[in-house]
């Protein structure tokens, strides 16, 4: 087209940039070309610049974009909705919601009229950045006086609000809703229906959906998911699989989604055949497994004990070219781990620096934990210096693996290091790290378990252990029953103390 003799219309080169942008997001090939047509001092006309504001947005240039807004204006084009509406979106894109606050207040100052799609990216922007107080504000400030507010804008903030589990007020906003005569939508119940599962309300959750049928509003593969999901949790495998037979008679296909649910909650109920079955007839029921079906899987084989099936099954997953993610590395190296296989677990690690897989604190928790179950005290201590200089933090786990392996394998108690348990404890407090009731409990065990030995310290030990006591009462840390500790006797540091 540029080596025609009688060159095309703007048209037509806006027609390439916009199809090059709408279809395979090609953005910097449609910058490229665009710099061909000034090149060649073709001139632009408003679409055209507006597709390259688009095009810098999205590659998150947005100093560039608004160069070409300037452009705009110095031309002498009027900039329309679709210029200010695509600034406001790649300012939100780019996570700058405040800046995009500040150009519509400036772009209305002047005069510019935007649209219901402005202000649902505005307040979609909000929400994103967690400040669903304000989106909220922004939509009583519109609300029949800038435009109409309509179902979108409440779609984002009932779904923010239901994400925070603020249930209750996103079920009211979805009254007011009926009551402003706007039609919820299926995006409107999924939300709703999500936000009760979470806070574990599935009676609530069921009542919606049975009040989105009777609307006529045809639940898709989302909103089956949500209670697939919440009643596999739940443990409810049974009303699970009769949901799958609604989602498949009201023509919905089960996706990934839908059955890596159907398997954890199978492993949750100790099924494990069937969580297996289900993933090897995958492929038979036209679904391709994904990263999370195998981390589903070797984490339920895992649990179960079943560290080899866990192995072969990563092992496939390179041959199915699916990627492992820190979660798979996470869990085998677990797994690896509880079944005293340090060796293996520790080639995971190295595989993963080799891999450019970040490792986080979980990582090195398991390998600390088994190392100190194996005696390894010395090496559990080395890996902790080592991983404290790499910038990786200790979480509350690890003081307490540290805490329990240190007290258990006798290297305070042996030693008499009555000062390195109360640093210890100290370094908790100073990183934000509250100590819990088997924290104090763990401590003041020590303290006993070394009383024989050291008699001359006896009286300093009782003064220690009675102010961790009376420390565990003022922070109202009553001793319980934990997730992590549910062998522990809730009354068990009432009677060390005394």
């Amino acid at each position: 087209m540029l080596n025609m003799r009688s060159t095309p219309s703007i048209v037509e080169f806006n027609n390439i940039l916009g199809f090059l942008v709408k279809t395979n997001n090609h953005y910097a090939t449609a910058i490229s070309l665009y710099q061909q047509l000034e090149f060649n001092q073709i001139k632009p006309c408003l679409v055209t610049l507006n597709t390259l504001i688009n095009c810098y947005c999205h590659t998150g240039r947005m100093g560039f974009a608004f160069s070409v807004f300037a452009k705009i204006l110095k031309i002498g084009y009027q900039p329309d909705t679709i210029t200010l509406n695509t600034l406001i979106k790649g300012l939100c894109l780019n996570r700058k919601v405040h800046e995009a606050l500040h150009f519509h207040d400036h772009v209305v100052a002047h005069g510019f009229r935007l649209n219901q799609i402005s202000y649902g990216t505005l307040i979609n922007g909000l929400c994103k950045m967690g400040e669903t107080g304000a989106a909220m504000k922004m939509l009583r400030q519109i609300d029949g006086k800038l435009v109409n507010v309509d179902v979108v804008m409440y779609n984002i903030i009932i779904d923010s609000l239901c994400k925070d589990k603020l249930v209750t007020d996103a079920y009211e906003l979805y009254l007011e809703m009926i009551a402003k005569k706007l039609s919820p939508n299926v995006v409107t119940f999924s939300s709703l229906i999500y936000g009760f599962c979470i806070v574990g309300q599935l009676k609530e959750a069921f009542g919606l959906f049975h009040e989105m049928i009777s609307k006529n509003i045809n639940p898709n593969a989302y909103t089956f998911n949500i209670l697939v999901d919440a009643l596999c949790k739940e443990g409810n495998v049974k009303e699970a699989k009769e949901m799958l037979t609604v989602m498949m008679k009201k023509g919905v296909t089960p996706d990934v989604v839908t059955y890596n649910s159907l398997m954890d909650g199978y492993f949750l109920v100790k099924e494990v055949n069937k969580a297996i079955n289900i993933f090897y007839t995958l492929a038979r029921r036209g679904v391709a497994p994904d990263v999370c079906s195998y981390n589903i899987m070797i984490n339920g084989l895992c649990k179960s004990k079943m560290v080899d099936e866990a192995i072969n099954l990563f092992k496939e997953m390179g041959s199915n070219n699916i990627i492992p993610d820190l979660m798979t590395y996470n869990t085998l190296i677990d797994g690896l781990c509880k079944s005293r296989r340090i060796s293996y677990a520790w080639e995971l690690v190295l595989e993963m620096q080799d891999n450019g897989q970040p490792l986080d604190i979980v990582t090195y928790n398991s390998v600390i934990h088994a190392l100190f179950k194996n005696h390894h005290v010395d090496k559990a201590i080395a890996l902790v210096k080592k991983i404290k200089d790499q910038g990786i933090q200790p979480n509350m786990c690890t003081y307490m693996i540290l805490l329990d392996g240190l007290c258990k394998g006798g290297g305070l108690c042996r030693e008499g290091l009555f000062d390195e348990v109360e640093t210890l404890f100290s370094k908790m407090e100073h990183n934000g790290i509250t100590p819990d009731a088997i924290t104090y409990e763990t401590i003041i065990e020590v303290y006993l378990k070394c009383n024989s030995r050291f008699t001359n310290k006896t009286s300093l030990q009782h003064i220690q252990i009675w102010k961790l006591f009376s420390a565990l009462l003022s922070d109202l840390r009553l001793p319980n029953h934990t997730q992590n500790h549910q062998d522990e006797n809730p009354v068990k540091v009432y009677f060390l103390a005394l």
